[in-house]
């Protein structure tokens, strides 16, 4: 196993600033589109204090600044958020398993492999929790086409675009990715990710710190 160093260093958020900074980057990448979500993807929301939900941060090392994220909330105490609007097809059922959300990159950051990255913190991550299939929504055709070349199927068998209330109920295509049989598959397929995904070690990965913790209200705090 080779070992390769990135430009930017990758992990879990642990403060309330490492999601903030999370929070700027989803806002300019989604805003960059979707001018109406800036806002409202500028701050934290409810789930990403969840304790079923790991928020990822790439940081570059020159500037300091976040410049990627996304977001996995597993099914180990709730539905995901994605099954508000799709029925799961049946393989899924009693499976643990995790709906990446908020994947974003800073517009304009020159680095491709700031989003391989992600990918392959999501996939360790699921690895290591035993998720079973991972779950997502794409809305763009040029973001489906990434995520198939990746493994990613369909889910809903059909190709159909579905609202999904979470996401502004615009329509997404629904996809999933079987984390267990990953490597064989891209071994198989000779797959281009296959070295980078599983046969790298990237010491600046690092997805095994602290969780995100509530910050405490100061009314609270003096109390203690």
């Amino acid at each position: 196993m080779s070992i390769q160093p990135l430009r930017f260093t990758l992990r879990v958020a642990r403060t309330e600033a490492d999601l903030r900074a999370a929070c700027a980057v989803r806002a300019a990448s989604y805003g960059h589109h979707l001018p109406q979500l800036r806002a409202a993807f500028a701050e934290p929301e409810e789930l990403d204090w969840n304790p079923d939900t790991t928020v990822l941060v790439a940081w570059d090392k020159d500037s300091g600044e976040a410049v990627g994220t996304a977001r996995l909330v597993t099914n180990a105490r709730r539905p995901l958020q994605i099954e508000q609007s799709a029925v799961l097809p049946e393989p899924l059922a009693d499976r643990m398993l995790a709906e990446v959300t908020r994947l974003a990159v800073l517009p304009g950051h020159d680095d491709p492999r700031v989003k391989h990255g992600l990918m392959k913190a999501i996939y360790l991550y699921c690895m290591a929790r035993q998720v079973r299939w991972m779950v997502i929504g794409a809305r763009s055709d040029a973001l489906i086409r990434q995520y198939q070349r990746l493994g990613f199927t369909d889910l809903l068998g059909d190709g159909r675009m579905v609202p999904l209330a979470h996401a502004g109920n615009l329509p997404h295509r629904v996809l999933g990715f079987d984390v267990t049989s990953a490597e064989r598959n891209w071994h198989a397929a000779r797959h281009p990710f296959y070295e980078f995904m599983v046969r790298t070690y990237h010491p600046d990965i690092e997805l095994f710190d602290a969780p995100l913790a509530r910050p405490v209200p100061a009314a609270m705090a003096l109390a203690a």
